[in-house]
């Protein structure tokens, strides 16, 4: 059989390295659409902690007037691009500490492995299995901090332009709001740099990492938990059944972010105050109070993005992963 040309597809290869690296193509295109569906609603919700708190409606209203059906795609090229690199070493470093985690957990315990354990049929979760994910989901949200900030910063930054830029240009801070507004995401980043240097970029990281790490430990907790249950009681023979998928998706992001709203809420208001005010100034770190109700500005319009956008995630990266298992790989390492 002649050799094939570096220039000629081969599909063999293809499928070697598709199997290969199976978890970062199914997070990758499972994140390309999940976002797509996601930012219109994104883009309300951050109008809704950072404006004047006007309901659902009111506030689809008024961003209509303002900037017509395109305004709910300001920011977009950055999740689009940023989030497919975030959420898919978010993913990679799940995958790859969950089996740390599991593999540490049966050693120290001298029992079944947790991972072990939720690939048996009709198996519950454990004090070991809940452990093994949260850890794991504590990690990748902790870890990918350092990448996710900067690319939610700009994101963050371009959907409440319009709202910034309203600010009373004879205020003190010389309305660092309007050199923001209609700008692009790549144009936002270099504006932030030259108002607060390249550390600009990170400007509430530490709020970035409380949340993160929280809420992708309650989040992958979560997921595989409910659908290790669901699946039991289903008495379905695949550990990825779509019903189980798609509900266990959906509910893993409704619960993460009702343990992180008001830090989320909190790191949003932080970042803008900072942008806001010129450099070397000083900025008042907002509280996280959990009894109050403004913190929760925009919360439903969450629950329902999140509930939505995770469904169609993990229904999509689950899928695409077990088309890829199904693959006969013809170079076997």
């Amino acid at each position: 059989m002649a050799r094939s040309s570096s220039l000629t597809p081969n599909p063999e290869l293809a499928k070697h390295w598709a199997k290969r690296y199976r978890t970062t193509i199914a997070a990758s295109t499972s994140t390309l659409l999940a976002t797509a569906v996601s930012h219109p609603i994104d883009t309300v919700k951050m109008q809704m902690q950072i404006g004047a708190g006007n309901p659902f409606a009111r506030s689809v209203r008024e961003m209509y007037n303002t900037g017509g059906l395109r305004i709910f795609y300001k920011g977009f090229l950055a999740p689009l691009a940023t989030y497919t690199i975030v959420r898919t070493a978010n993913f990679e470093v799940y995958q790859r500490g969950k089996y740390a985690f599991s593999s540490a957990i049966g050693m120290a315990t001298g029992k079944e492995a947790p991972l072990v354990t939720v690939n048996r049929p009709g198996s519950t979760p454990t004090l070991a299995t809940v452990l093994c994910f949260g850890a794991a989901g504590a990690l990748a949200g902790c870890v990918t901090t350092f990448l996710a900030c900067p690319f939610e910063l700009m994101k963050n930054t371009a959907q409440v332009t319009h709202e910034m830029a309203k600010k009373d240009p004879t205020r003190a801070f010389n309305t660092m709001g309007q050199k923001y507004a209609g700008k692009g995401t790549i144009m936002i980043a270099k504006e932030i740099i030259s108002q607060h240097g390249l550390l600009g970029l990170w400007k509430g990281a530490r709020l970035h990492m409380v949340r993160d790490t929280i809420g992708t430990s309650v989040y992958f907790m979560t997921y595989e938990s409910l659908k290790q249950l669901i699946v039991k009681y289903q008495g379905s023979s695949s550990p990825t059944s779509p019903t189980a998928v798609a509900i266990a998706g959906g509910a893993c992001g409704i619960i993460s972010w009702l343990t992180t709203y008001n830090i989320d809420y909190v790191k949003n208001n932080y970042q803008r105050n900072c942008l806001e005010t010129a450099k070397g100034e000083k900025v008042t770190m907002p509280k996280i109070n959990y009894y109050d109700r403004t913190q929760l500005r925009g919360l439903s319009v969450t629950l329902f993005r999140s509930c939505l956008t995770n469904a169609v995630l993990f229904s999509s990266f689950e899928y695409v992963k077990k088309r890829i298992n199904n693959l006969d790989d013809p170079i076997a390492d």
